[in-house]
């Protein structure tokens, strides 16, 4: 597949993953085993397995860990959803992390389209 860094997906969500990391600094700090750990996660699971996918030596797999990838996606935005109605969040903050976790979430699947087509 070649080097994971020059894929447009990854580096969205690199981006995204290290949004989340910055913004959840501020949540509470009952909230460091919980939320605050499972978002990060999440996270941190749609860039490893875009990285890991990459690396594997055909498409049915490539697709396999971009499926993954997509999933986490959701989970993301679900504890994003969580944190904002928590008023963890502002309302703005939510907005622009939600719009970069949909934007990777419908390039994943076009992704996926196009392993699967090819």
């Amino acid at each position: 597949m070649g080097d994971f860094r020059e894929l447009t997906v990854w580096k969205r969500a690199h981006t995204l993953a290290l949004d989340i990391h910055r913004v959840t600094k501020s949540f509470p700090a009952s909230e460091r085993y919980g939320l605050t750990a499972q978002v990060r996660r999440a996270s941190v699971s749609v860039v490893s397995n875009i990285a890991e996918g990459s690396g594997r030596l055909n498409d049915r797999e490539l697709a396999y860990f971009l499926r993954i990838a997509r999933g986490s996606v959701h989970e993301v935005q679900c504890q994003l959803l969580l944190s904002l109605d928590m008023g963890y969040l502002d309302k703005e903050t939510w907005t622009n992390l939600d719009r970069v976790v949909q934007e990777v979430s419908k390039m994943l699947t076009r992704f996926v389209v196009r392993v699967v087509k090819s």
